[in-house]
């Protein structure tokens, strides 16, 4: 006796189903691509401010304002890049314009590049200004860099856990030659309903803000103090948010 094995047919072999490749997001605009690190830092602060939000009325508007400069914004967002185009004060007859252009583009799931170009002219000057950008987004951190004729920002933002937060960030200035160096945290407590916010740079600059909010009621309190000690300057701030 002995066992015998069938063998399905060519035809009778199951398929696999082609894998389907998941389109390339859409990379945001030029002026987001450090946001991740900047909201690390605390926003600087000084006298006491008291701010409320709240809505009138869905038809109700105040305005005013002095038509001193108009400008042109336009933005197209397709599936994978980002082009923009803003016009300041553009003069036909005195023939000065401010033009700055971003592009950008998603070359993988993970990495961005492109660039901004800044131009203007004005009566008896004209120049251009070329910057080049790119950002790797990784699961838990993300770097970004510019890099142009005018200097270079770089950052690094990363996320330790849902609590803590730090970015690290590096400007250089051509033109004012002048570097600066700063780190920032970010400390979460969800059971305090408490946000902490701190930052030490190269210019000898310490800061912190201390954010709580005061739950049922909509309103949030932060306090803040920052010490140069460089030039021996001081300033703290406290501010009160309803809504």
């Amino acid at each position: 006796m002995g066992n015998t094995l069938g063998l399905a047919p060519m035809g009778a072999l199951p398929r696999r189903s082609p894998r389907r490749e998941e389109p390339l997001p859409n990379p945001g605009s030029f002026d987001e691509l450090h946001r991740l690190c900047k909201d690390v830092f605390p926003a600087q602060m000084e006298g006491v401010k008291l701010v409320v939000n709240k809505v009138l009325s869905s038809h109700f508007q105040t305005q005013q304002a002095k038509f001193l400069t108009w400008q042109f914004d336009g933005e197209y967002r397709g599936d994978d890049y980002t082009a923009t185009l803003t016009l300041g004060n553009p003069d036909l007859i005195g023939e000065s314009v401010i033009m700055v252009a971003h592009f950008l583009q998603s070359l993988t799931h993970r990495l961005v590049l492109g660039g901004e170009l800044v131009y203007h002219r004005r009566p008896g000057e004209e120049g251009a200004i070329l910057t080049l950008a790119g950002k790797y987004s990784a699961v838990h951190w993300v770097a970004t860099l510019n890099v142009g004729s005018g200097g270079a920002h770089a950052s690094y933002y990363h996320k330790a856990n849902e609590q803590v937060q730090v970015g690290v960030e590096f400007e250089a200035n051509t033109r004012l030659q002048d570097t600066t160096f700063s780190f920032g945290y970010h400390l979460t407590l969800p059971q305090a309903n408490m946000v902490f916010r701190g930052l030490v740079d190269s210019n000898w600059c310490v800061g912190a803000v201390l954010e709580k909010k005061m739950p049922p009621l909509p309103v949030t309190l932060a306090l803040g103090a920052f010490l140069n000690h460089w030039r021996n300057r001081f300033h703290c701030g406290f501010t009160i948010t309803v809504g």
